[in-house]
């Protein structure tokens, strides 16, 4: 249910990923999706912090750096 509501989100990092793979460089891909996976790692610490389960913190974590990644279109 999370995924179903940020599929555009999903397919903006995508898309910026494939753009800059192309245009610039596969390390400039390499970093944007490493700044993904901190931005989702942090996020699940910190719900796993708060005391939510792994489920809700994966869920939770995806859906929290989707949401923030889209909060400047």
């Amino acid at each position: 249910m999370v995924l179903r509501g940020s599929l555009l989100p999903v397919l903006v990092w995508s898309g910026i990923a494939c753009f800059v793979y192309f245009l610039y460089d596969p390390v400039v891909a390499i970093v944007l999706g490493g700044l993904f996976a901190v931005a989702f790692i942090v996020g699940f610490g910190l719900r796993r912090r708060a005391r939510h389960s792994v489920r809700c913190s994966v869920y939770g974590a995806l859906g929290g750096v989707l949401a923030k990644s889209m909060a400047g279109f």
